[in-house]
């Protein structure tokens, strides 16, 4: 900055104003500065400027599977609620992994992220978690819920897994299985329980032979609906935990030379761009991702306005989106 102030001809403190637009300065003066930066080469230190100012503007993102389509939404919804406020974005992909998790939150904490946005593992509570309280990261949990005194958004699950189920079973299926995802997530729990809730309300006996474990993964899923279709008596519908796991259900079906919903009915959990192409279209529940990315930044913004608030926990109502896998017209 020195040397643009001795090439321009004017004080240092005048370069800094230029730069920042914090103070005006002539059309002439600024020509002059802009002049000599192009000259010189010259690139603000922006990690400097915004620690000397008492943050960095950035936030970090520990978030897993990013190739699933959910949760690639869900980024590009804090990206850009980030962005329109002014802040950065540092992502990491904790791949379900509570120790890989804490690597990830570690490495963004020490690149001195203003907060920390968290999707947390089953295992959050016992490794990122501490780690982010001792070094007094703001934090907000996302997607997932779990114990402890954080500000926390996510979907309601209970009670849209039990439409779906309440709508299969209405088109007289009795025999209906359900893919979970990874044990122990509250997102897993919470739509086992409105499985089982929509089974009672029904009058349907629950079979533990019709929960495939499907780990949020689509292979995995592949094999899990394989398994149900080899039970003696198999289902005539199954629930999708979530749309990662559809496609290995779809394929599975489709290799047994099957056809939805002629042969067996399919919903899903999480709805996606291209859900509505397929034949038969999905039935499914649409999560609102661009809600929940901007109402985490938003309360992210809010907890570094204000620390000392009381901690956060909100719902985000989900959708019916009917089409025809179900087996409806």
């Amino acid at each position: 900055m020195a040397e643009v102030a001795r090439l321009a001809g004017v004080s240092v403190t005048t370069v800094s104003h230029v730069i920042n637009g914090t103070r005006p300065a002539s059309q002439r003066t600024r020509e002059r500065v802009l002049d000599a930066i192009e000259r010189t080469g010259y690139r603000p230190n922006t990690l400097a400027r915004a620690l000397a100012r008492g943050g960095t503007q950035s936030l970090g993102l520990a978030i897993s599977g990013l190739s699933n389509p959910y949760f690639t939404d869900v980024v590009a919804a804090i990206e850009g609620a980030a962005g329109r406020a002014g802040h950065m974005l540092l992502l990491g992909d904790t791949r379900e992994d509570p120790e890989h998790e804490l690597r990830i939150v570690r490495a963004l904490a020490e690149r001195q992220v203003d907060g920390m946005l968290l999707a947390p593992t089953v295992g959050a509570v016992e490794h990122a978690l501490p780690y982010l309280e001792s070094q007094n990261v703001p934090t907000v949990l996302l997607d997932r819920f779990v114990d402890a005194p954080l500000d926390q958004v996510g979907c309601e699950n209970e009670g849209p897994t039990a439409q779906l189920v309440e709508h299969l079973a209405s088109l007289g299926h009795t025999r209906i299985a359900m893919a979970v995802g990874i044990p122990g997530l509250s997102t897993t729990v919470e739509r086992v329980k409105g499985y089982r809730d929509a089974l009672e309300q029904a009058g349907l006996p629950f079979d533990p032979a019709l929960i495939a474990e499907g780990g949020s993964q689509r292979d995995r899923a592949h094999d899990a609906m394989l398994a149900l279709l080899d039970l003696p008596d198999p289902p005539t519908a199954v629930v999708s935990g979530n749309n990662f796991m559809t496609i290995g259900l779809l394929r599975a079906i489709a290799e047994r030379g099957l056809t939805v919903p002629d042969d067996i009915a399919l919903v899903a959990f999480d709805d996606f761009e291209w859900a509505d192409l397929f034949a038969p279209r999905l039935t499914v529940i649409r999560q609102p991702t661009a809600e929940l990315g901007s109402r985490a930044v938003e309360l992210m913004l809010s907890r570094l306005e204000d620390p000392g608030a009381a901690p956060r926990r909100e719902r985000l109502e989900a959708t019916f989106v009917h089409r025809n896998s179900c087996g409806c017209s």
